[in-house]
């Protein structure tokens, strides 16, 4: 059974497996999921998921290093820089058929 997803294919191998694996691992899921919606801050992602913040801000890179969350910054009135986070996906579906892994990325269209 297929399912009918509007999104796109993922061609490489190599990058096939990086899905794979941030996909696996259940704090990158979860920041995902929490920044789907509105973008924010690493301490926003970290007090809402139960996360440490050490962790969270290595997620932060893995996700951002495969291309599945995006960045924006600004810099506050007392000079500190201030990043929020948002999902670039909104969701994967990966299928296997014995010789072959189709993955299908359905890209974050939502505005904040």
């Amino acid at each position: 059974m297929q399912a009918m997803i509007s999104g796109r294919k993922v061609e490489d191998d190599s990058r096939k497996d990086a899905i794979l694996e941030v996909m696996s691992d259940k704090y990158c899921r979860a920041i995902i999921e929490n920044t789907m919606e509105k973008p924010k801050s690493a301490m926003e992602i970290s007090a809402e998921t139960k996360i440490p913040i050490s962790t969270v801000y290595r997620r932060l890179q893995t996700l951002h290093d495969n291309k599945l969350l995006g960045i924006s910054g600004s810099i506050s009135d007392d000079g500190k820089k201030y990043f929020l986070y948002k999902s670039k996906i909104k969701a994967i579906a990966t299928s296997f058929n014995g010789s072959n892994v189709e993955i299908e990325i359905v890209p974050n269209t939502s505005q904040y």
